[in-house]
């Protein structure tokens, strides 16, 4: 199964729905490929909703923080929205998880773009901790 993006906006940004792995192959040349066809349009802010992503391995990390340096190169962001909990534990094994911008959901992705709207942001602490707690966290986190 390869990974199957959707474009749509809501309130001029960019969501890019994303379905199965984001793992090495085909899926993370398409979203690689994707981003900067974006950003060559003028599209710099986008959120990513990652709730149907079944994996992600280091080459999809990896895409990621590829399409994170372009857009803030062109002045843009880019927001993770609905992020498995499964696969934090990759972010916070990598020490990315300070690179990134996560969101429970994705209208508080998109109100980020926003400064004028409230915006509830990923606590990273407290999934760390509720982690460590369940006896899911890596030591090494």
């Amino acid at each position: 199964m390869s990974l199957h993006i959707e474009e749509r906006e809501r309130d001029g940004i960019v969501i890019l729905d994303l379905k199965g792995p984001l793992t090495l192959g085909h899926g993370d040349l398409e979203l690689r490929d994707r981003l900067p066809a974006l950003h060559q349009s003028g599209k710099v802010n986008i959120v990513l909703n990652l709730k149907d992503v079944t994996e992600i391995d280091s080459t999809g990390l990896g895409t990621l923080v590829f399409g994170l340096a372009r857009l803030r190169k062109a002045g843009g962001r880019l927001a993770l929205a609905n992020l498995n909990r499964s696969h934090m534990g990759l972010f916070l094994l990598t020490k990315l998880a300070v690179a990134f911008e996560f969101f429970d959901d994705e209208q508080e992705a998109v109100n980020s773009f926003f400064p004028d709207r409230a915006v509830k942001t990923f606590d990273i602490l407290d999934f760390v901790e509720r982690a460590n707690v369940q006896g899911l966290a890596d030591p090494a986190c």
